[in-house]
């Protein structure tokens, strides 16, 4: 079977591997689309994603739908290692367990493999069935949208609110579609591309901020995304948020020193709070696509798993979503 396989920096391949067999407790998908995420970039660009390292080829993908058995579904790519209980203040926190293992991810040796291949053995606890009316295509975006979901989870409850999401890529695009699903009144998205900005209002933003093209952020906004990842944008990040407000750091952070200015954190006396990946917001997310959110506007591209290294130059180029077209139903 045909395998899109990360061999270090720069080197991205569509191997031909052995099919898999599942046994005790695991079920084999049979997958249709992967959603390409920074982190499948950063193992091509840099032979690694923060700190994990690769030290043998992998299969990347974490954002995959299929069938099995001839019935729509999309996977749960994290799982537990080991069976230490989290401490009762992080009781149903399952993104915070010390070891996960997570599809497609060289963060243990032997490394995790992803989903983007026409075959993919998965423990059966991880299969997440499709709601009724929601294809395999929008299926591959189910976890990302649960990052988003989480992440507006983090600020509590935003019926009524009004909300600010400063970068516009995929997870800040889903974000404000997060957010207007959770009810808030009024979502603003910012970033210096338009293209992005345009998938945002697409996606539900209220009004948009282009930042490249000379706009401000808004002042004074009670709750605040943000999805840049860059450190350079906290600043004016933290200026935008209400005093006593809450800021959601949505976007990753590099794990180096970097110059931020962070002063209004403390006289604005503002709540700064980190999300990282999600728990049981799959769930949510599925329930979400299958109450009608549209994710649609976000998919801007797709190629066939043939062409998965032109897919990846033009996530790493582009704005919304690529995807991989890797099996036929």
């Amino acid at each position: 079977m045909k395998a899109v396989v990360v061999h270090g920096a720069g080197d991205v391949r569509v191997d031909e591997v052995p099919a898999p067999v599942p046994g005790a407790g695991e079920v084999l998908l049979a997958v249709e689309w992967g959603g390409i995420c920074g982190s499948d970039l950063a193992y091509w660009r840099h032979g690694a994603s923060g700190t994990a390292v690769l030290r043998h080829p992998l299969v990347l993908g974490h954002e995959v739908a299929g069938h099995v058995d001839g019935r729509p579904v999309t996977v749960h790519p994290a799982r537990v290692v080991g069976d230490d209980p989290l401490p009762e203040r992080l009781a149903g926190r399952t993104n915070l367990h010390r070891q996960v293992r997570y599809f497609g991810s060289a963060a243990f040796d032997p490394h995790t493999d992803g989903g983007f291949c026409e075959y993919k053995v998965v423990p059966a606890a991880q299969i997440r069935p499709l709601p009724d009316g929601v294809g395999t295509r929008e299926g591959a975006l189910a976890e990302p949208l649960a990052v988003a979901l989480h992440a507006v989870g983090r600020a509590g409850d935003v019926r009524g609110r009004d909300v600010l999401v400063n970068g516009a890529g995929p997870i800040g695009a889903l974000v404000v579609a997060a957010a207007k699903h959770r009810g808030a009144r009024t979502v603003v998205a910012a970033d210096i591309s338009a293209g992005a900005l345009a998938i945002a209002r697409a996606m539900g933003a209220d009004d948009v901020r282009d930042l490249g093209g000379g706009d401000r952020l808004p002042e004074d906004v009670e709750i605040v995304f943000e999805a840049s990842g860059a450190p350079a944008a906290l600043g004016g990040v933290l200026r935008a948020t209400a005093r006593g407000g809450t800021l959601v750091q949505v976007g990753n952070l590099p794990g180096r020193p970097a110059p931020a200015e962070l002063g209004d954190l403390v006289t604005r006396e503002i709540t700064w709070t980190g999300s990282y990946r999600f728990a049981g917001e799959l769930d949510d997310a599925l329930a979400a696509l299958g109450d009608g959110l549209d994710v649609g506007p976000l998919i801007t591209r797709t190629f066939a798993v043939d062409r998965a290294e032109e897919a990846l130059e033009a996530a790493a180029g582009g704005v919304g979503k690529v995807l991989l077209r890797i099996g036929e139903p």
